[in-house]
Order: C-alpha cells, then structure tokens, then sequence
C-alpha cells in the first residue's frame, strides 16, 4: 500500500526511577527502575517520514527471575536495548507496523536473544515496537487503533493466526471495541510488603502526602477493585492475606478481588485448596474474586501443568506464561480459559494475543508492569480497545507517583484514579495520542551501543 513504511533511524533514552515504596515480585523485591524510551524515525513508499516515541519499565525482577545479581541482569537488558536500537534501525522491512513488528520478532529477534530470556527479549523490543505503531499513526495522520483496518494492512489475520479459518478476511479491528470507553475501572495492586493495617507500621514508610495503608488508598481514590500479591509458597500465609485484604475491601466498599500466585505454584491442589477453603469459610470474600492470575511457572512448554481443576473453580489468566498468541493456545488446551495481556510484551503481539483469545472465546484482563510517564498511555488505551472483564491495572501512582508529574499536568485522568477509574478523555491526536509537545520533559543523554 502508498501507506506503507519502513524504520529509517532510532533513538534510545534510558530514564531511572525509584519506588517510593518497595514492590515484591516473587522472591525478590523492587526499589527502582529503568525505563527505556525510544523514538523510531519511519518512511513512507513517497519519501514522507514521522517519529513515533515508546516506552517500557526494563522490570528485571519481572521478566527474568534468576540468582543472578540484579545488576548483571539490569545491565544485559539495557546492553540488549542499544542492539535492538540498531537492528531496528536497519530493519529494511516494509509494511504496516503490524506486520514489521511481526517479521521483526520471527527473523530478528530470536537470533539477539541468546543471553537472556524471551520474555526479557520481548520488554527491551517493546518500546521500538509501540514507537514504531505511533509513528504510522502520526504519518497516516490517524489515532494508531483507527490503523488496525483493511484500509492499511496488506493482510489479514490468517496470515499469522492459526488455526487460519476464523481469521479469514478479518483483522485486528473486528476484535476491537468500536467506541472504546474513556473512562476504566482501576485495579489497585495490594503488594505483599504493603502494610494493611497501623500495627504493620515501622516508621520507616514515605510521608510525602500519598497513602500508605491500604483503606487509605481505597478512601482517597475510591477504588472498586484490588489486586492481591501472594507468595505461591506459604498456603497458610496466602489465606490469612486474601482474608485480611478481602475483609478491609468489605468493610470500605470494594466490589471485586483477583490473586496472583507470583508464578511460584506447581501443583494446582494449593490454589484449590485456598479457593476451596475460602468459600467454606469466607464465602463473601470469596465471591468476590473474578479471577486467578499466573499460579503456575513462566515456561510454559517445559512446565504442561493441567489446571483445569482451578479453572473449574475460578477464571484462570495467563500472564507471564502469555509470551505470544502460540503460548496462549497452548495454555486453553491445558485448562486457562483468559489472557492478561501486556503492551511490554510489544504492542504487535498484544494485538495478535487479544485477536486469538477472543475468537476462541478466552476473557481479557490488561495488566499493569507499574507504567509511569508515556508507558501508562499505550498501556491504558489497549485496556479501552481490546476490552476487559473489569478495567485496567495501573499501579505507577502507586510505587512512584512523582515519576510521571510533567506528564500529569497534561493528563491528569491517568495518573491519578478518582471515583475508582482512569480517565482516557485527554489521550487524543494521531498516533498514541501522547500530546509530547505540550509535556516538558528533558530527555537525558541519547543512548549508543554498550
């Protein structure tokens, strides 16, 4: 198509933020983050060019679980990022973003990744990515989910989807919501190092005006909905805390629970045995949980563990287990009926997930990698056009508020949850709607290959 583009140069910034509060992901814990922004530099078949900017938290702990010191991980992703920055740009594939991003990870990007794992791959290539849709987007002059049509792909979904027959003819925008909502149930993370209550206190937390205990955070922001980290590793620990959180969500007019495992889980008999108890025992609160979040290991394909058990009991959504719509099929034959799908995953590859499960009749969650700055709006918008069982997850206002100020005075609405959502209505313009020329941020030193 005369809309077809190419990248032609990337530039790559690495902006540092610290927690205010710690984030315990598994066994180990959060204190601060690198998040990798890039700009991607594209052309059309004519000559015409646009940027388009993306970005992504490197969540070390997240993505790459390991005994290996935080800093030798850090390091290999950000290290990772300045090859991807050059392989992107001399990537002389032409198409739609869809399409490129989807050669890239097929010829490129397994052939650079041979030092860390996939799901790391796949969060160092997502800000290039994300950049690489707003950049067609502002050259087409379009919101980048009104580029998801006939109009500007060259193929449709049964080029990458199988099995082929319900792809035939269709394309991501007849998996999309026509007019997606501006405003999203926001699900608050409850982290296992969060103090719940005054006798949890120890002197030590932040007094810089946000919340620390968590009927204060329900209070302030009127949250509906709440997240609820677990061990995966201490039964009698998980119970007390789904107890002790549902009970305070009760108590201050929260209407629904999820609990998410940490991936730590190996027999599903544990997540049965809670769910099982609690609705013996706790029935309300039990009630109010809609789903189960990724009790089981990352890999997948070396960890076939049937959980139709657990899904016989709740919802059971793939999360980090969700590298790809492949992984996804895989997962539904092994019992997990919902997909919780991430923009770090890259953009591309959220479309074609969101476009699988849904045509096989799997529920959508969007969950959060704790987005400040411009990662929140991507992340957000995929949340209002996929569609959701109940909202979004955005906990950055959270763990570090202050991070995304200067992006706040322009979008107020997603960076601070009020009456329990996010507010989209300030997102709007080509591309992802980001609006960067009215948001005052100086870049640090553009970064070269390490």
């Amino acid at each position: 198509m005369k809309t077809d583009i190419r990248p032609i140069s990337t530039e790559l910034y690495f902006l540092p933020v610290e927690t205010r509060v710690p984030l315990k992901f598994g066994t180990e814990t959060l204190t601060y983050v690198t998040c990798a922004r890039a700009c991607v530099k594209v052309a059309d078949t004519t000559g015409r060019t646009a940027v388009g900017w993306g970005e992504t938290p490197l969540s070390v702990q997240w993505v790459w679980p390991s005994q290996l010191t935080y800093e030798f991980r850090h390091e290999a992703m950000k290290r990772f990022c300045c090859t991807l920055s050059d392989a992107w740009a001399g990537f002389s594939y032409t198409g739609h973003p869809l399409e490129i991003g989807y050669e890239f990870q097929q010829r490129v990007l397994p052939g650079l990744a041979t030092d860390l794992p996939w799901l790391a791959a796949l969060v160092c290539c997502s800000p290039f990515d994300i950049a690489l849709h707003d950049a067609y987007g502002q050259l087409v002059g379009h919101p980048t989910y009104k580029t998801y049509t006939s109009d500007f792909l060259n193929r449709d979904l049964a080029t990458y989807l199988t099995p082929a027959d319900p792809f035939r003819g269709k394309f991501p925008a007849d998996f999309l919501i026509s007019q997606p909502p501006t405003h999203l149930l926001a699900w608050h993370l409850v982290g296992g190092l969060d103090p719940l209550d005054a006798s949890e206190l120890t002197g030590s937390e932040p007094n810089d005006g946000y919340p620390v205990l968590l009927a204060d955070w329900i209070q302030r922001d009127g949250l509906k909905c709440l997240k609820i980290k677990l061990r995966g590793t201490d039964a009698a620990w998980d119970y007390d805390r789904l107890v002790r959180v549902g009970q305070i969500a009760i108590q201050h007019g929260v209407e629904q629970l999820t609990a998410d495992f940490n991936c730590t889980v190996t027999d599903p008999e544990y997540v049965n045995a809670i769910l099982d108890q609690l609705k013996s025992e706790q029935p309300r609160i039990h009630e109010m949980i809609v789903y189960v979040e990724q009790p089981f290991p990352y890999d997948l394909e070396n960890n076939r563990i049937d959980v139709h058990s657990v899904s016989a009991r709740k919802p059971l959504f793939m999360d980090e287990s969700a590298h790809d719509w492949r992984l996804i099929k895989l997962g539904r034959s092994l019992g997990w009926t919902g997909v919780a799908l991430k923009t770090c995953k890259t953009q591309t590859g959220a479309l074609l997930s969101a476009c699988w499960a849904k045509a096989h009749g799997m529920s959508l969650m969007v969950q959060d990698l704790t987005n400040p700055m411009l990662a929140q709006i991507p992340h957000v918008l995929l949340a209002a056009n996929v569609g959701t069982i109940a909202g979004v997850e955005t906990n950055g206002m959270q763990f570090y508020p202050d991070a995304s100020a200067l992006e706040a005075v322009v979008h107020p609405g997603i960076y601070r949850r009020r009456g329990g959502c996010v507010d989209l209505s300030t997102i709007h313009g080509s591309g992802f709607g980001y609006r960067l020329a009215e948001i005052q941020r100086t870049l640090p030193a553009q970064e070269k290959s390490l």
